[in-house]
């Protein structure tokens, strides 16, 4: 799997000529967006983007691919976000970054040995610490935390923790995944206290007495993958889901009107992006997400128009796992993902400052 060093992608495009923040000697800001070293910077912020490079295997790989290429998605996202000159959109014809003040808050401060060896409880406790005291840094100034990560818990069930607790009311969730992540204890670690990759969803549910299943909607899971005990529990407890047949059969747009389900009775909305979900739906083959892949995966723009309604909507927490590795073009279906959840998180706000109060109504908030 070879990936284009960071003096030949500064080179292959017109970013040799650009100035930029820099995190590291290779890694840019988002999008040239300014850096936030501590909490006391991010005064400002509309919008945080963190980093959680974590794995969850006690291999040298995890599904089948190198451990060091999923770790690398969040250095890997910020170098190709950086081929666009401005947060301009043409598809809006506005610039996000016009309305919304986004900073980089760089990557959480995971242990290194928990990205090492075998899978320890209490290391992947720390590792998840580490991301929610980013998050919750986000949370406390107003700020929409994005969170650009490889494995649960740190890419899904410390973001929604963090969301939970600073929520006074409900909390839906929007979930796009390939896997329900819903077995009712981590099969790797056997401990109840870890949300891990195979649970982390029944674990938030679980856990938080103000996030519900029947404000979940989950989106693309599809075949003959999961136990339907569990399945089944979730739909009686008032789960909406659409797996990747629905979404072919019934289109994006209706899928779209079906995020209500998250926000119906809710105070706060948390969306989780397992790019797993793509499959073999494109722009890459679905093999570049080894034993991952599955058919009847998500379009990049199914995707894309998922976030971009999340965004219009209203969303408190938003975070990525399963990023598929090695592919530049993959990491860029990253960068239009946030930056077409930010478009829709603008658009809102402003219609909210011009004082159309029937806009956030319109948009399912209750």
């Amino acid at each position: 799997m070879k990936y284009p060093e960071w003096s030949e992608i500064r080179k292959s495009m017109w970013a040799e000529t650009l100035d930029f923040p820099m995190i590291d000697e290779e890694t840019p800001t988002f999008l040239g967006c300014r850096y936030a070293s501590d909490k006391e910077e991010l005064a400002e912020a509309d919008v945080v983007i963190i980093g959680s490079p974590y794995v969850s295997s006690s291999s040298d790989e995890w599904a089948g691919i190198g451990k060091e290429h999923w770790l690398a998605a969040p250095k890997r996202v910020r170098q190709q976000s950086i081929r666009y000159q401005s947060g301009y959109i043409q598809d809006f014809r506005f610039n996000v970054f016009d309305y919304l003040n986004v900073f980089d808050y760089g990557d959480a401060e995971i242990p290194p040995e928990a990205n090492i060896g075998t899978l320890n409880p209490e290391l992947i406790l720390q590792a998840q610490a580490a991301v929610e005291s980013k998050v919750n840094d986000a949370l406390d100034v107003g700020a929409l935390p994005v969170v650009i990560g490889q494995n649960s818990p740190c890419g899904s069930y410390a973001i929604a923790k963090c969301v939970a607790k600073h929520t006074r009311g409900n909390v839906g969730i929007v979930s796009l995944d390939t896997h329900w992540d819903i077995f009712r204890e981590c099969p790797q670690t056997g401990d109840p206290r870890i949300a891990g990759g195979f649970s982390w969803l029944y674990k938030t549910i679980e856990f938080h007495d103000n996030i519900h299943a029947r404000n979940l909607v989950e989106i693309g899971p599809r075949g003959m993958l999961e136990a339907p005990d569990v399945v089944e529990e979730l739909l009686e407890r008032g789960a909406l889901f659409y797996s990747g047949w629905d979404v072919r059969r019934q289109g994006v747009e209706a899928v779209c009107k079906g995020l209500d389900h998250a926000y119906n009775g809710t105070r706060a909305v948390y969306a989780h992006f397992d790019m797993d979900v793509l499959g073999g739906a494109g722009p890459a083959p679905g093999d570049i997400l080894g034993e991952l892949a599955e058919p009847i995966g998500l379009s990049d723009y199914e995707c894309i128009r998922i976030a971009h309604e999340v965004g219009l909507r209203g969303v408190q927490g938003f975070s990525f796992i399963c990023i598929p590795p090695g592919s530049p073009v993959m990491y860029r279906v990253i960068v239009y993902i946030i930056m077409y959840l930010l478009a829709g998180k603008a658009l809102r706000e402003n219609e909210v400052r011009r004082g159309n109060d029937a806009f956030p109504d319109s948009m399912g908030r209750s």
